[in-house]
Parts: C-alpha cells; sequence; structure tokens
C-alpha cells in the first residue's frame, strides 16, 4: 500500500472507530459550570427588543426555541425541577409558599426559602450530589440553595434580604464579580446564580409593557458582562455557562366579567373550609371540612367557565404533580390570563404565570456555551426536567435518581475531544475533510 493510501486508511479508521463523533460521558476531563437563572423571562421576551448579547451567545452555542416548565408554573417548584430532575409531585416543594394543614401556617415566599423542611423533604439536589462526590458547589440567591439536604450544606451560597431590590444593575455586576471569584479564587466547580428579573417587572406592569422590555435588555447587557467577565477570568475555556429561567408571564384579565371571585360563587362558603391556600395567581388548594368535601367540590366545579376544580385523585396525570401528600383534597386552576380571588380581592398584578404549562405563554428561554456546547446549533423544544441530567453531565457526576432523560440533551454536547466548531459535528467534519484531502492525493 502507498503512503497516501495507508494514511488515508488510517484517517477513515480513526473517523469510524467506535466512539468516535459520541457525545461526551462521564470520563475525561471536567469543566466548570455555571447555571444563570432569569425569573420569569419568557420564550419570547428577546424578539420584540434588541438583545446582541443573548443572540451572540446562540451564534457561539445552543439554543431551545423554547422550553417547557413542570406544572405549577411558580419559581421555587420550577427552580427546584431543575437541580433535581423531578417533577414537581416527585421533589415535593409544590408551591412558593410553605403551609401547614394542621396548623394553617402559612408563610410568603421569601420566607420559605429559608424553611428547611420545606425543601429537604427527600430529594437531593445537584449541589449536594455535586459535593458528594468531590466537587465544591456554590449558590448566589438561587431557590432552594441556602438550606442543608440530609444534614450538607452547599459550600458557599448567599440569600437575598427580604427588602431585596432584584432590579439593581449595579449589583447584578457586583455578583458577577463574586461568582468569577468563587471560580477562580475558591475553586468550585458549580454555581447557580440568580436573578429576580424580568419576572417582577413583568408582573407589575405586564409582559407587553415598555418597563419590561426595557428590563429585557438590562438582562442582555448583564449576559455581555457574564461573558466578557469568564473571558478576563480566564475561563472561557474551562466553564460551560447555560442561561434559562423558570417559567414565562402572560398578561392578566382584569374586567368584571373576568374576575373568578369564590366569595362571589353561590353555594359555596368559606364556612365549610378548614384549609385554603388561595390569591395566588391562577392556583388554589382547598382543605374542606370533614364530610363537606362533595358539597364544596359540587358548588365550585361548574362556578366559573374559566375555572378548573379537581379532587386530587383526578387531578391531570400529565402534569406530574397532585400525587404528593402536601396536595389537598382539592385543587385548581384558572385559564391563562384569569387568577383566582378567596375571600377578598387582593391581587392588582398585570402579569401573571402559574398557568398550565403546555400554553405558549408559560415557555421560557434555553441557551448554553461553552467548551462542552456545539456552536450555532438550535434545538426542539423539550422539557426543563431533562436539565439536570445535562448537568450532572457536563460535571461528570453520577445523577440521583430523577424523571429526565439522560439522552434527551446530548445532541447539544460536543463529541469527546473535539474543539467547537460551528454547524453540529466537528470530529466528522474534520474527519471527512482530512479523508478527502488525502483521498485527492491518492488519485
Amino acid at each position: 500500500m502507498s503512503l497516501p493510501a495507508a494514511l488515508l486508511a488510517a484517517a477513515l479508521a480513526a473517523l469510524l472507530a467506535p466512539g468516535a463523533g459520541a457525545p461526551v460521558g462521564r470520563q475525561g476531563a471536567r469543566h466548570k459550570l455555571l447555571l444563570v437563572s432569569f425569573d420569569g423571562f419568557r420564550w419570547d421576551y428577546d424578539q420584540d427588543v434588541d438583545t446582541p448579547n443573548l443572540d451572540a451567545m446562540a451564534l457561539d452555542g445552543v439554543k431551545a426555541r423554547h422550553m417547557t416548565p413542570p406544572f405549577v408554573t411558580m419559581t421555587s417548584p420550577c427552580h427546584f425541577t431543575l437541580v433535581t430532575g423531578k417533577y414537581i409531585e416527585n421533589h415535593g416543594v409544590v408551591h412558593n409558599m410553605f403551609y401547614n394543614t394542621s396548623s394553617k401556617l402559612k408563610l410568603p415566599y421569601h420566607a420559605t426559602l429559608g424553611v428547611q423542611r420545606w425543601w429537604d423533604n427527600g430529594s437531593v439536589p445537584i449541589w449536594i450530589t455535586a459535593q458528594r462526590q468531590g466537587l465544591k458547589a456554590g449558590s448566589f440567591f438561587f431557590p432552594g440553595g441556602n438550606v442543608t439536604y440530609q444534614g450538607t450544606a452547599v459550600t458557599l451560597s448567599r440569600k437575598e434580604g427580604i427588602l431585596h431590590n432584584y432590579k439593581d444593575e449595579a449589583e447584578w455586576r457586583a455578583n458577577v464579580d463574586t461568582v468569577m471569584r468563587w471560580f477562580t479564587q475558591d475553586g468550585l466547580d458549580l454555581v447557580t446564580l440568580y436573578f429576580g428579573e424580568p419576572d417582577s417587572t413583568g408582573h407589575k406592569f405586564g409582559p407587553e409593557s415598555p418597563q419590561r422590555k426595557a428590563m429585557v435588555q438590562q438582562v442582555d447587557r448583564t449576559v455581555g458582562y457574564l461573558r466578557d467577565s469568564i473571558r478576563r477570568s480566564g475561563l472561557e475555556r474551562s466553564l460551560n455557562l447555560i442561561i434559562t429561567s423558570d417559567h414565562g408571564m402572560t398578561t392578566v384579565h382584569k374586567k368584571a366579567g373576568d374576575l373568578v371571585e369564590f366569595h362571589k360563587f353561590p353555594n359555596f362558603t368559606f364556612k365549610d373550609i378548614e384549609f385554603e391556600l388561595l390569591d395566588y395567581g391562577p392556583n388554589g388548594m382547598l382543605l374542606p371540612k370533614e364530610g363537606r368535601l362533595e358539597k364544596v367540590y359540587e358548588a365550585l366545579k361548574d362556578a366559573h367557565p374559566k375555572l378548573h376544580v379537581y379532587k386530587k385523585e383526578d387531578f391531570p396525570k400529565s402534569f406530574h404533580y397532585a400525587n404528593h401528600p402536601r396536595i389537598t383534597p382539592l385543587l385548581m386552576y384558572s385559564d391563562p390570563g384569569y387568577v383566582i380571588h378567596g375571600r377578598v380581592n387582593v391581587q392588582f398584578n398585570n402579569g401573571e404565570h402559574g398557568f398550565d404549562n403546555g400554553v405558549l405563554d408559560m415557555k421560557t428561554i434555553f441557551r448554553a456555551v461553552g467548551p462542552s456546547f456545539r456552536r450555532g446549533l438550535e434545538v426542539e423544544p423539550f422539557e426543563s426536567v431533562h436539565v439536570y441530567e445535562l448537568l450532572c453531565q457536563l460535571l461528570r457526576i453520577v445523577p440521583e435518581a430523577n424523571d429526565g432523560d439522560p439522552r434527551a440533551l446530548l445532541p447539544m454536547l460536543m463529541p469527546e475531544g473535539s474543539a467547537p466548531l460551528a454547524g453540529g459535528c466537528p470530529a466528522l467534519m474534520t474527519g471527512l475533510l482530512v479523508a478527502a484531502v488525502l483521498l485527492a492525493k491518492v488519485a
């Protein structure tokens, strides 16, 4: 065999060898990982304002058309799905609010962030899994990151104050700087970073408002600052960056005929209720007094055309939500744009979430860039329950039992040992190029 022919054979053999072009596995070099969540970033928020940094990230990495959060589309439950890979009925953080049907205690969102037993109820999030396998993890404002799990705390964590200003762009940059130091000085391998916008602005002014559009531009500037910080810190070739969110947002209907008001429903009385969790967007739970479940259900099931009321055992299984001891015997949700008012009307938001996760307005974003990700790739929509398996794959750690598919997001990843090139399969393209050149020489 001539030398060129021998080289051609060797190139083709390498190209076709088992594992050539295969996605990264749990062996080999480990890169650091930064998971960033911008709360309430609807899937299409980058389409009505200029977002050059998010656009550049999509060109440099991977973009999903959109991502589907779990039901119920609330902040804490959806974030805990991201870091456990479990549907909400399986990880148990079923609401933003801690509640106890026996004591009647209910705590607001911020107070619930520090309630140990609400979060540590059997599921182990990725921070703890990573630490048990020899890595260091950090959580900056990320829901669930500042309590202990089975006696283990996250290596480094920060929790926002009760009156925290989520809109301060200067503080956002300071938080990014802190996270970079966590990587470069403290040796962390995994950090989750949370921003409370554009959720707060979307709630106050509505998702179609100029204020929301301005906030998305602030988010985009922060993405640019974040990527510049990664480069300045010398982490561009050793850190994978994922930017995502928990849920979307939709406009609230406020006309009198659109209101879902329990206190005005005929045949319904709160005297039949032992415990209620209402006045939280479009979601509600009720524990009727003993012997009154059927009476309450019959009074509510057709009380409003935009309200869907279920007995716990009849709640749609496709939501993966009701099969948990924390869920009350009756639960309900309303159609997009309609919120549930209880004893009095106390909700005045112009934007809201918590609706059916199949509704397009509840979908959110997913962007990823770094040494492990392909370039210029847009993938079809997927469920956020699969993100956890991807995180474990990137960190080379063995995941806990979860509901995600370990194969679902592998097409995003670079083949093992290849450099990120545009077009999807660098090892294959490079091998074919070499083969073509050698074939020309042989000819």
